[in-house]
């Protein structure tokens, strides 16, 4: 393969192909035929672009935690069902449009759990935004007065998954009522949400205030979402005490 070749890929921006043809030329490498060097250099440019699309979607999606699903603790105190977070790590819920709502006290994990999920869904390459529930709301209201709210609200709208963690930790006003149920109606059948509390879900009602708005907003959320209740002391004090 001579220069000019090698020039034209960098401008195609075929960076695994280039990396996999100088790695050819290595004298420990494989004595490819012609057919298994262009399998090879494919798959390698095939590989390469995966990686980085799943490296742009983490970074897009700004987690909270650098988690991953084997690492998730399945101590029979925390009242885990391993079967049921193994099925959330195909992603299927996803592309089913199903919510998954994770509550538990301080410190149990829930947090991890949906960041957890959240990389995993990444990996396998949908569109995922993690957010604070308060900066979210902060966000958005900031968003209104500069006007650049139905932007915002319109790229939410477009992630495959949506994960909304320390939810319920104070009441929502009237203007962050109507962004939450703007934001759960776009998204409703549509695509997939991720809701961590420390609050149980029976409290949500009284969190979100005005019985219509919170009604219509936990119907569209709750009934026919996936519930993880984790149990046990918290992980950060169990760290702690190590």
């Amino acid at each position: 393969m001579n220069t000019q070749t090698l020039e034209q890929m960098k401008q195609l921006r075929l960076h695994g192909m280039i990396r996999a043809f100088n790695s050819s030329l290595s004298p420990q490498s494989v004595d490819y035929t012609n057919d298994e060097l262009v399998a090879y250099l494919i798959q390698s440019e095939w590989d390469d672009r995966k990686n980085r699309k799943v490296e742009r979607l983490t970074k897009t999606a700004r987690f909270r935690y650098s988690a991953i699903m084997e690492n998730i603790d399945y101590n029979h105190e925390r009242n885990i069902d391993r079967n049921q977070i193994q099925r959330f790590a195909t992603c299927d819920f996803v592309t089913q449009k199903d919510n998954i709502l994770i509550t538990g006290s301080t410190g149990a994990g829930k947090s991890y759990m949906a960041s957890a999920i959240g990389h995993q869904a990444c990996s396998l390459g949908f569109k995922t935004m993690y957010f604070n529930t308060s900066k979210l709301f902060t966000m958005l209201k900031t968003s209104k007065a500069d006007g650049s709210y139905l932007k915002q609200v319109n790229k939410i709208e477009k992630q495959d998954l949506l994960i909304l963690d320390d939810f319920g930790l104070k009441g929502l006003d009237n203007i962050n009522r109507h962004s939450l149920m703007e934001i759960i109606e776009d998204r409703h059948g549509k695509k997939s949400t991720i809701i961590a509390s420390q609050l149980p879900v029976e409290a949500w009602h009284e969190i979100i205030g005005e019985q219509t708005i919170a009604d219509a907003i936990l119907d569209r959320l709750v009934h026919t979402a996936h519930r993880i209740d984790i149990k046990g002391e918290s992980m950060r004090k169990k760290l702690k005490n190590k």
